[in-house]
């Protein structure tokens, strides 16, 4: 190779691009080669050598801005200089693992914003039941308390585990939240109120509360913004939650 090759050549064997050839000089990392009499470049094995390096080290994902420190590092110095790459490329390679796991999560819908305790409620519901509408409803209201209420969200959860695994309380909870595409002056509100409400009182555990509130400073914001979550488009439901709350009170039960 005494005369050299031309740029196209070396960039072939080195396994790039003439424009990636051309990256590197002007990023410092390879020098200009000699020019032959017709001012063409003209790389000899040095050249080339050094293309493969920079190729490789480029190729490993270490920025353009590194690779000259590396490759002009010698002894000790050099073989921490890889070190770094290295764990940058572990870090890297975990961050990518990371968001991968967080795709596939999305792509189940969910399972990137509830545990799986909570997608077990979800699953269950429609065998139950419940209507497409209804799992919509579920869903959002979950995220919200796991968003508002973390610290108590488990006891909820297993508050909802319980009245799911009664009968009447399942029929009830699903007539009210039909409940919600009624007028607001619908006579049925008041009955199905009264029975809500007796039905609660029979058996408070089956009531879902929000404990886990009680350590908030915000506490009152944070309820008021769960309780009344899809209220504004259902009028129905809107006079039945509030019918339902002020007979539990005149009860002397004080819901959360």
């Amino acid at each position: 190779m005494t005369d050299g090759i031309t740029i196209g050549r070396a960039a072939a064997f080195a396994g790039i691009t003439v424009k990636t050839v051309r990256v590197y000089h002007r990023s410092g990392l390879i020098e200009e080669p000699r020019r032959d009499n017709s001012g063409y470049r003209r790389y000899d094995t040095a050249d080339l050598l050094r293309l493969v390096q920079v190729r490789t080290l480029a190729a490993a994902g270490v920025p353009l801005a590194g690779i000259g420190p590396i490759l002009n590092a010698e002894g000790q110095d050099f073989t921490a200089a890889l070190d770094q790459v290295e764990e940058n490329l572990t870090r890297r390679i975990e961050e990518l693992a990371a968001r991968r796991a967080t795709l596939r999560r999305l792509a189940t819908g969910d399972r990137l914003l509830l545990p799986d305790r909570a997608c077990a409620i979800l699953d269950r519901m429609p065998g139950l039941g419940f209507s497409a509408a209804d799992v919509t409803t579920a869903r959002e209201g979950l995220v919200l308390v796991r968003t508002m209420m973390p610290d108590g969200f488990d006891e909820y959860l297993a508050q909802i585990e319980h009245g799911l695994d009664d009968p009447r309380h399942v029929a009830l909870i699903k007539l009210t939240w039909s409940a919600g595409n009624w007028a607001a002056d619908d006579p049925r509100i008041e009955e199905l109120a009264e029975e809500v409400a007796r039905h609660f009182l029979d058996d408070p555990s089956l009531l879902p509360t929000l404990t886990g509130l009680q350590d908030q400073d915000d506490a009152a914001t944070r309820r008021d913004l769960l309780t009344r979550h899809g209220e504004d488009d259902r009028p129905g439901w809107t006079r039945l939650t509030a019918l339902i709350r002020r007979k539990l009170r005149a009860a002397g039960f004080e819901p959360d």
